[in-house]
Formats: structure tokens, sequence, C-alpha cells
């Protein structure tokens, strides 16, 4: 199972992800967020790891922002966490592969909200839905993707700790889950917020495998 794991700050760490096994790292470009990538990196320094796949996330930034940072950093997706339509996201994967992330709720019908997107987006992901738009460090109800015609891969967020990999397993062994991607692993792996316990994200993922 590929794991993404967000929220990177650190060069050496983001050097250091695809030797223990992740497929992905999360860059956050949202300046609110105490995980934002441009506090701690340069864009030279992003741009020069290659070992592994740049997701940049964004939330509500411009079109123009987005992609200069595309280009700054050497992105290979672009994660969009905010309230970016349809017509936004089309733009954006005309140039780059997109990620429309969607906070789930207990009352929400994810069918209903993922449609418009289906034909302008490449992957979704879902998360817990939470106050602004940062983690929550909580899960949502995973099993909410039942009768979901999810069409796209996806990524499973939300609170996802060191100690999950047994029920992700089983999850992934259910016909909800037959698109599942990739997890997407932060706050629960951290020492502090950005600084990643790097031995606890390489014995999740050996356990996921």
């Amino acid at each position: 199972m590929r794991v993404k794991v967000c929220g990177i700050t650190e060069e050496d760490q983001l050097q250091q992800l695809n030797g223990i096994g992740a497929t992905f790292a999360g860059l956050i470009y949202y300046p609110k967020s105490p995980r934002y990538a441009l506090r701690h990196m340069t864009t030279s320094q992003i741009k020069k790891v290659n070992n592994v796949n740049k997701v940049g996330v964004f939330v509500n930034a411009t079109i123009d922002e987005v992609l200069h940072m595309v280009d700054e950093c050497r992105l290979h997706m672009v994660q969009l966490h905010g309230d970016e339509s349809a017509r936004y996201c089309e733009k954006i994967a005309d140039y780059i592969s997109v990620v429309k992330a969607f906070r789930v709720s207990e009352s929400d019908n994810i069918q209903w909200r993922i449609q418009e997107y289906m034909n302008v987006c490449d992957m979704f992901l879902f998360d817990t839905e939470g106050a602004g738009y940062g983690g929550t460090g909580k899960k949502f109800n995973w099993y909410k993707l039942k009768n979901v015609q999810v069409g796209k891969p996806y990524f499973l967020s939300g609170g996802i700790e060191p100690d999950d990999a047994q029920k992700l397993k089983d999850f992934a062994a259910q016909p909800e889950a037959k698109a599942l991607f990739a997890v997407d692993i932060n706050s629960k792996f951290e020492i502090s917020p950005g600084h990643k316990d790097l031995d606890k994200v390489k014995t999740f993922i050996q356990a996921l495998q």
C-alpha cells in the first residue's frame, strides 16, 4: 500500500522518505498552516529533491500561484484542499495531475459531492471535516465510502495512527476500498508540527506490506 507523508518541513527528511518506503511527500503551501513548507525550506531546496513524488498542498490559492510553485519546486502533483471549483481544478489539471480533497462529515453525501469533479481531477482524497482547512488529527468513518462509486483512485486521510496498519489492511480488502490508491499520514507521526518521527513512519510502512 502506498503512503504519502504530509506536512514535510525539513529538507533532510524529504530526502529520506524514499529510503524508508514512502511514495509521496506532501508539502503544504498554505501560509496559515504550522507546516507551511516555505517557512522552513526554500523553493530551490525543495526543487533539488527528486527521489520521491512531491505533492504540493494548496488551499484556495490563485491558479498563477499554484502553477508558479509547481515550476519553482518541480512538483509532481497538486492537492487542492480548499473550496476550489471544478472549473478551477480543470485549469490546474491541464498542467499537472490534480488530487481534489474532500473533508467528510457524518452527514455528507460523498457521491453527490464528488460528482462534478469526476471528469476534471485525476484523483481524490478523503479527509475528516473540521474547523478551517488544516488536519484535525481525527478519523472519519471510512465505511461511509460504502456504495460510493468513487471512480477515481483515492487517498485515505484523517488521523491515521501508527497502530492503524491492520485496520487499513482490513479496510483495503473491502469492496469500498477498490479504488484506494494510498494512505495519507501526518500529525500522528510527528515529534512536533512538521518534524516527523521517521522510525514510526518506517515501521508503519513495513506493517502495511
